[in-house]
């Protein structure tokens, strides 16, 4: 069934890619990330591209700025195919760097700033990054020249300006091909090491065009950038997005809801995607009905499912406002699934159904297709799928078959197409949309001394779907919780970070062949 016949779907055909896919892709789409934004800038000079705090950036003015800075870094010794790390928040830096890197053809790293050492210097000598950009306040947190010997350059976000004012004339765009690697992003392994996904331009110019034709993105739409640029879903379904349809991002450099409402109202702000909790604090803050909000035209949530209460609430407030579910992964540039206009309330349980150039296949444990409706392992495939990940064949030989990603999540797809996801067959926990690896977190409390054990559980929370929560065995030792919070603090992301903790006398349940009974643990909170 195509749910998508009256959409303005551009026109698709077959491909061979990546040497063993053959996949639908859009026959017509921009070559590099930096073509997308080239074709904007050539089509809208003087409309907006960014705006932060209430400075606008015209296409044409960013673009300079960005050349600008393509120069200085060229003149650093950044050339193409080289890994740049960029440990920046929501500022307009972070886009500025971007487009700079994207023009010289260097592939981008960016690392959410929760992001602590001992994560960053995995990061920086696993990919082989040359050069860091990064905020100034976050400098502290850079690995040392004997934690990261290839580090070699870098780059403060305060320093930028006068960079770019000293450099050369900017040198040609680089020459890339639509397969070569555009941007690498960690995702946390359940072996407790990130894995870099290789985002390709290939891919980023297909899940564009996805969120352009499937949210009916236009060229006077403005794009509230509310969740971390770093993450898939700020870079490509906000910022690469606005670039495909020349539309503009608000940058939001921390999400408050009082202040982000007033922003919705103030910049004119037609688009959203954020997680459902965003959502839920947005219609509890003081001035949600008393702004004029008219011009929020399309929801997209994600990371965790939306509350009927949030949906109704928001439909009563905000009529003009259209909720799209949508489903994807950091291994599929951001979507897979969304839900067609008008559909979000009548399947309230579904995620939306398979994008134009997405195929899903519901797979068992023997790797066969089950029937409609029955649950399995969604396998992902199409032009949006990356081809593995960054020097790391046996990952990529264990998560990808002829170009399917396992996503490892248990779902089912119904007979008219509507996908659901039921369960995690990794573990891993959603906190306000922010994945958190269980056996990630596990590692850092077991080497605490006199830790035996140690289990990590999502704990139910009406606000940001889980939390944290700890099971410790840890017999014979009296535990100082507040240390042993700072001990995580201190080699995990904020967001990773246990919040709550139960403490075991016994060991910790497991069945017969040694596995932890973790549904055990679950029951018992």
């Amino acid at each position: 069934m195509n749910h998508w016949r009256d959409f303005p779907v551009p026109a698709m055909r077959h491909e061979a890619l990546y040497g063993d896919r053959i996949v639908r892709c859009f026959a017509e789409r921009p070559t590099s990330l930096h073509a997308t934004f080239e074709r904007a800038r050539a089509m809208r000079p003087q409309h907006d591209a960014m705006v932060f705090e209430g400075r606008r950036w015209s296409y044409a003015e960013t673009g300079d700025a960005a050349d600008r800075l393509a120069a200085a870094f060229a003149a650093q010794g950044i050339e193409a195919g080289e890994r740049v790390l960029m440990l920046m928040g929501n500022r307009p830096e972070f886009l500025l760097v971007l487009l700079a890197l994207q023009r010289l053809g260097a592939i981008t790293v960016p690392v959410g700033i929760r992001e602590q050492r001992p994560g960053l210097a995995y990061i920086a000598v696993q990919c082989g990054a040359k050069a860091v950009a990064f905020d100034d306040e976050l400098g502290e947190r850079l690995p040392d020249a004997v934690e990261a010997p290839a580090l070699t350059l870098r780059l403060a976000a305060s320093g930028l300006a006068a960079l770019a004012a000293s450099a050369p004339t900017p040198p040609p765009a680089a020459a890339t091909r639509e397969t070569d690697v555009a941007v690498i992003l960690y995702t946390s392994g359940t072996t407790g090491h990130p894995k870099g996904a290789l985002l390709t331009h290939l891919s980023i110019a297909h899940s564009a065009l996805h969120f352009q034709s499937c949210m009916d993105l236009r060229p006077d739409d403005r794009s509230a950038l509310a969740v971390p640029a770093s993450h898939v879903t700020g870079l490509i379904a906000i910022i690469a997005s606005m670039w495909q349809v020349g539309g503009a991002v608000i940058v939001v450099p921390e999400f408050k809801a009082d202040a982000f409402v007033q922003l919705v109202a103030r910049e004119r702000v037609s688009h959203t995607l954020m997680v459902p909790a965003m959502y839920k604090l947005c219609l509890l803050s003081e001035g949600f009905d008393r702004e004029d909000l008219s011009s929020w035209r399309i929801g997209g949530f994600g990371g965790a499912p939306m509350p009927v209460a949030t949906i109704d609430a928001l439909a009563a407030r905000l009529p003009g406002l259209t909720l799209l579910n949508a489903y994807g992964a950091t291994e599929t540039t951001s979507p897979v699934t969304m839900m067609p206009a008008g559909l979000t309330r009548a399947h309230i349980d579904s995620v939306g159904v398979a994008l134009p150039a997405a195929e899903i296949r519901v797979m068992d444990e023997e790797g066969h297709e089950v029937a409609p409706g029955e649950t399995g392992e969604l396998w992902i495939g199409g032009p949006m799928v990356v081809p593995g990940y960054w020097a790391n064949p046996q990952a990529t030989a264990d998560s990808f078959t002829a170009g399917f990603w396992h996503s490892g999540d248990l779902g089912s797809v119904d007979a008219e197409g509507f996908v659901r996801i039921f369960d995690r067959k990794k573990d891993m926990l959603n906190r306000g949309g922010y994945k958190v690896y269980s056996v990630e977190v596990e590692n850092v409390l077991m080497a605490w001394p006199g830790v035996v054990e140690a289990a990590v559980i999502g704990k139910p929370c009406p606000v940001l779907g889980e939390r944290v929560h700890a099971f410790v065995h840890a017999p014979g030792i009296t535990i100082d919780e507040a240390a042993l919070r700072q001990h995580c603090a201190q080699r995990l992301a904020d967001y990773k970070v246990p919040e709550s903790f139960t403490w075991s006398p016994e060991p910790l349940p497991r069945n017969p062949n040694g596995k932890l009974l973790k549904r055990l643990l679950r029951a018992r909170i």
